[in-house]
């Protein structure tokens, strides 16, 4: 799929998914700009899973809505928010915690779909949500994290209801278990690992490239009449 003259950009783009798919996006000779949270993107290190090359970056602390309004002006084509963060050891159980995840995780995502909506219009764009499996069941230890995840399903559906008519395709990708830094507690760990693994029928884990490949395919005009979903790319993890 060829994607040169298109501008991408990717909130999450500096690790993990949101970097696989913003390479991927680079590779396919699109213009990529990526949001992080460290200060300059030479603070981020290639043996992390953070590779930058040939991205534009910029930092923008996505948990503050005055940040993301004042963000760099992009005529932006492809809109992928791919932020999350998580807060393990029943973090999300003090309010603290859980107002943190829910603001990242779930608020940033309507504070940047309206930062760009006007160039997704002009430019009868897409946006893709990054959500995850964790939207579909219970996580004792995560409960704000599987709450954010679970809302981020319903606006996908709602966003995508409300602006086809303006020319926008909105969809969504919920990865199922990949090898990132916010994983490690599980990838890590062998006892939960080999657990993890005997529950997904494909018998593997998830990569980043697994989840690039999903969101190349539903920008491109192969997917022109997908509208409103959440394809779950997990090797069958919630069969």
């Amino acid at each position: 799929m060829d994607y040169s003259g298109k501008d991408i950009v990717v909130v999450g783009g500096s690790s993990g998914i949101g970097n696989g798919i913003a390479q991927a996006y680079r590779a396919a000779g699109g213009n990529v700009h990526v949001w992080g949270t460290r200060s300059q993107a030479s603070d981020y290190k290639k043996e992390d899973g953070c590779d930058l090359e040939g991205l534009h970056y910029n930092c923008v602390d996505v948990s503050d809505s005055n940040a993301i309004a004042n963000s760099p002006d992009v005529d932006v084509d492809i809109l992928i928010l791919s932020q999350g963060i998580v807060k393990y050891k029943r973090g999300e159980y003090d309010l603290d915690g859980w107002d943190k995840v829910i603001s990242v995780n779930l608020d940033s995502l309507m504070h940047c779909a309206m930062r760009f909506k006007a160039a997704l219009t002009k430019n009868s764009g897409n946006l893709i949500i990054i959500s995850s499996v964790a939207g579909y069941r219970a996580q004792m230890g995560t409960p704000a994290y599987a709450a954010s995840k679970s809302a981020a399903i319903s606006l996908t559906k709602s966003l995508a209801q409300g602006w086809a008519r303006e020319g926008i395709r909105v969809n969504g990708i919920a990865p199922g278990m990949v090898a990132t830094k916010m994983t490690k507690v599980t990838t890590e760990d062998p006892k939960r690992l080999e657990a993890t693994l005997r529950s997904i029928p494909a018998g593997r884990l998830g990569t980043v490239d697994d989840m690039a490949d999903a969101a190349l395919f539903l920008t491109s005009d192969k997917a022109r009449y997908i509208c409103g979903q959440t394809i779950s790319v997990d090797g069958g993890l919630t069969l």
